[in-house]
C-alpha cells in the first residue's frame, strides 16, 4: 500500500492524477461533508449523474460474469502467512467448483484470494475503491474497476455475489460482514451463505452474538445461524455449492408450480 505522500498519485475512480492535480479529499468525504458553504446544494444534480455512471459501469463490466463469491479480509495481512495462504486456496477451490471470485482489489487477503483464483484457472475480479493513499490493484486481477462511492461498490459486491467469504480483517471487513448479514435477515438477498473462516479469529465475536445480543432479545433465535464458521476451505466450498443447488433446486420448482397453475387454468 503506498501513500501519495511518497508516490504523489491518486486513483479517482477511472482517473489517475499526480502531484498538485491530487485533491486533499476524496469524492466520498466531499459527498458526506456537511460543514462550510451551502455550495454543494449545486454541484449534487452532478455528483448524482457520476455516481449513476459508476452503476453504469459496473452493471456493463460484471453483467455476464457468472456466479461469483466475493472474499472479504484485511489488507494488512502479509503475503506468505497463514492467513494469506488459506485465502489462496479458498480462491483456487471456488473458481474450481465454477465461481469466480471477486475482492477489493487491493493487497492482503484480497490479493491471495485474487492469486487463488488466477492459479486455479478462473475468473479473478477486483473492485477497487479511491481512498485517502494510494491503494492500487492488486496484480492478480484480471477484470478490475475503481469505484469512487463505498456504496457503489458495495452494490456491486452483493449483486455480483452468490456468498461471502469473510477471512480475520478489520473495520472495513467488519462493515462488509455486518451489512451482508443485514441484507439477509431482514430478506432482501436470499440463499446467501456467509462464511467466517478462522475459528480462533471469529469465535469471541460469535460467542458475544450469542451471549449478549441474543438473550436480550436484540436479535432473533434464528439469527446466529446466518453465519457459517469452518477453518477448511473444502467445507467453505461444500457451504456455498449446496446454498447454490438448493437455490436452483427453489427455482426450478417455481417454474415447475407456476407452469402446472398455468395449466390447470386453460
Amino acid at each position: 500500500m503506498e501513500s501519495d505522500v511518497n508516490t504523489g498519485t491518486r486513483r479517482q475512480g477511472p482517473a489517475t492524477l499526480r502531484g498538485q492535480a491530487v485533491p486533499k479529499t476524496t469524492t466520498d468525504q466531499r459527498l458526506l461533508d456537511s460543514q462550510g458553504r451551502p455550495d454543494w446544494l449545486h454541484t449534487d444534480p452532478w455528483r448524482v449523474m457520476r455516481i449513476q455512471s459508476e452503476f453504469v459501469e459496473g452493471f456493463g463490466l460484471l453483467a455476464e460474469l457468472g456466479p461469483g463469491v466475493s472474499v472479504f479480509g484485511s489488507a494488512r495481512t502479509k503475503p506468505g502467512s497463514d492467513e494469506y495462504e488459506l485465502a489462496v486456496d479458498i480462491g483456487k477451490q471456488l473458481v474450481q467448483a465454477g465461481f469466480a471470485v471477486i475482492t477489493g482489489g487491493g493487497p492482503g487477503i484480497m490479493e491471495a484470494g485474487n492469486k487463488g483464483a488466477l492459479e486455479g484457472g478462473g475468473v479473478s475480479v477486483g473492485l477497487g475503491i479511491e481512498l485517502p493513499f494510494e491503494q492500487k490493484m492488486n496484480d492478480y486481477v484480471d477484470i478490475g474497476i475503481e469505484f469512487r462511492y463505498f456504496f457503489v461498490r458495495k452494490t456491486m459486491f452483493v449483486k455480483y455475489s452468490e456468498a461471502f467469504v469473510v477471512l480475520p480483517g478489520g473495520f472495513g471487513t467488519l462493515d462488509e460482514l455486518f451489512e451482508a448479514i443485514t441484507l439477509v435477515q431482514t430478506k432482501k438477498i436470499t440463499q446467501f451463505p456467509i462464511v467466517l473462516v478462522g475459528t480462533e479469529f471469529w469465535s469471541g465475536l460469535l460467542d458475544w452474538v450469542r451471549s449478549t445480543l441474543l438473550p436480550s432479545g436484540k436479535i432473533s433465535p434464528a439469527d446466529p445461524d446466518l453465519l457459517h464458521l469452518t477453518d477448511d476451505p473444502a467445507e467453505v466450498v461444500r457451504i456455498i455449492t449446496d446454498a447454490r443447488a438448493q437455490q436452483m433446486e427453489a427455482e426450478e420448482n417455481a417454474v415447475r408450480q407456476a407452469a402446472e397453475a398455468g395449466g390447470n387454468g386453460s
